[in-house]
């Protein structure tokens, strides 16, 4: 199956050398393997982190310019998820999706994209000056989430712009419902342009035959991957991988080279390399029992009167083609009360920490540091909720309509480094927004930088107030001010 030796760790068997020959470090950081750091934090991380928090030298290599250990364990990666070249980002799948667009899209270049991108993406389209073409995904009114962009919808936008230079699609969804990506692969290519994938929730797809199908599988040309979020890689650290005619794996390290810090965190990297060593080996097994666990578990919620737990049932449907189990996304809305207010209740009663929660759910993301003990602790405070509430509130109301796309009359780039002036939100009619504005659910921007504020979003973030429901983005926490561009 593999090439390489996927026993092997290059980058933390290089710390490990480093720790053993007991080397007296005359280099940053400050703290000298833990002797000069804080007590208390050291008592209670322990000093081996220390011992390998060290900076750019031969030994353990560079990740800028790479030819040693830190080479190799991408080569590793490369060889586990059948990618031409694999990167390490410390900088989280936030900056592997930054680099993953400028590496595809030059300044005034249209590229395709989900109005629902996380702001990342976004940032990556400022940062590179392209213009988006906005799709709009699938929504589903009952759950209050939305869900994948179908083949259609991208075979569509694409007539309609032949000029793009690609196409980028979140799959899966933070929800876990994936669309079809084989399908859309074929489509982007025979425009002879990438595809790009935000796969921030699917770094251990390719490990299971259960579970959708990867996006490098699928034929995506890169794709982010949010290592630390599933399978086991400490928090910040991420992948991005190349499999691709159209995006070169050298202008992919410069654009890193670029945005990465020139101090990156050894204990991240090498989090990355046992990461990757351990969903290799062991991530069919790891990964069966997850599975048969959320499994389980999605089967008990849904015998809790009020509450249900989404499966493939949602399948079938245009943008929801396969779906990931190892999320639990709990609606709520039956035993009348918002997934915000479960996630209140779960944290401040029971003392467990969901993913997220919207106004309709609440997320549980499984993964194999998960116990049947549990979650069958997950399951007892649930059913002691619905006991309190089941039966004694209103059901919570359908997911209203949003509004459409706003014309744009700047690209965000030039929106974004415009004057700009806080006025009140009611008196915007008409004005180019210089910032976001979203509305949870579904986390669809109803607004983004450059475009034109409506009077159907005016009354539709007042018909969300009302109801109580979540609006963000703006600089003003209370929504009630909007920053738009000053006109000379």
């Amino acid at each position: 199956m593999y090439k390489m030796n996927q026993q092997e760790t290059p980058l933390f068997s290089a710390l490990m050398e480093y720790v053993d020959r007991d080397t007296l470090p005359l280099h940053v950081p400050g703290h000298k393997k833990g002797v000069g750091i804080d007590a208390e934090f050291k008592k209670f991380i322990g000093e081996n982190p220390f011992k390998i928090d060290v900076t750019v030298f031969k030994l353990v290599d560079s990740l800028h310019h790479p030819t040693g250990p830190i080479k190799k364990a991408q080569e590793l990666t490369a060889d586990a998820y059948g990618a031409d070249a694999s990167f390490f980002s410390i900088h989280g799948t936030s900056g592997a999706i930054q680099a993953m667009i400028m590496a595809a899209v030059n300044d005034g270049e249209k590229i395709i994209v989900p109005r629902n991108v996380h702001k990342s993406i976004t940032a990556g389209i400022i940062l590179s000056g392209a213009i988006p073409i906005f799709m709009q995904p699938e929504l589903d009114k009952k759950l209050g989430i939305a869900h994948g962009v179908p083949p259609e919808t991208v075979k569509k936008t694409l007539e309609e712009h032949p000029d793009a230079k690609a196409v980028l699609i979140i799959n899966p969804t933070y929800y876990g419902v994936a669309t079809d990506l084989k399908k859309i692969a074929e489509i982007v290519h025979s425009h002879n342009i990438p595809l790009l994938v935000d796969e921030a929730h699917g770094p251990h797809l390719a490990f299971s035959d259960k579970l959708p199908l990867s996006s490098l599988e699928a034929g995506a040309d890169i794709c982010a991957q949010s290592t630390h979020k599933i399978i086991g890689s400490l928090t910040q650290a991420s992948l991005l991988h190349v499999k691709s005619k159209y995006i070169d794996p050298k202008r992919v390290q410069q654009i890193l080279n670029l945005m990465q810090t020139t101090s990156p965190s050894y204990i991240l990297m090498a989090s990355l390399d046992c990461s990757r060593r351990q969903i290799a080996l062991h991530g069919k097994e790891l990964l069966q029992s997850t599975i048969e666990l959320c499994v389980y578990t999605r089967d008990e919620i849904n015998k809790i009167p009020g509450l249900y737990c989404f499966g493939e049932e949602v399948l079938g449907s245009p943008g929801s083609y396969s779906f990931d189990s190892t999320k639990l996304t709990i609606s709520s809305r039956e035993l009348g009360i918002t997934g915000f207010e479960l996630d209140m209740i779960l944290s401040n009663k029971y003392h467990i920490q969901m993913e997220l929660s919207d106004f309709y759910n609440t997320l549980a993301v499984g993964s194999f540091g998960d116990t049947k003990e549990g979650m069958d602790r997950l399951l007892k405070a649930l059913k002691e909720i619905s006991s309190e509430h089941f039966g004694t509130k209103k059901y919570i109301q359908d997911f209203l309509d949003i509004p459409s796309i706003p014309k744009k009359i700047l690209n965000p780039r030039e929106a974004f480094y415009s004057d700009k002036i806080s006025i009140p939100l009611k008196e915007s009619l008409g004005k180019i927004s210089g910032e976001f504005l979203l509305a949870y659910p579904p986390g669809i921007p109803l607004l983004c930088p450059g475009e034109e504020v409506t009077q159907d979003i005016l009354d539709y973030v007042e018909d969300l107030k009302s109801a109580n429901l979540y609006v963000q983005g703006t600089e003003d926490p209370t929504v009630s001010n909007l920053k738009v561009v000053i006109i000379n």
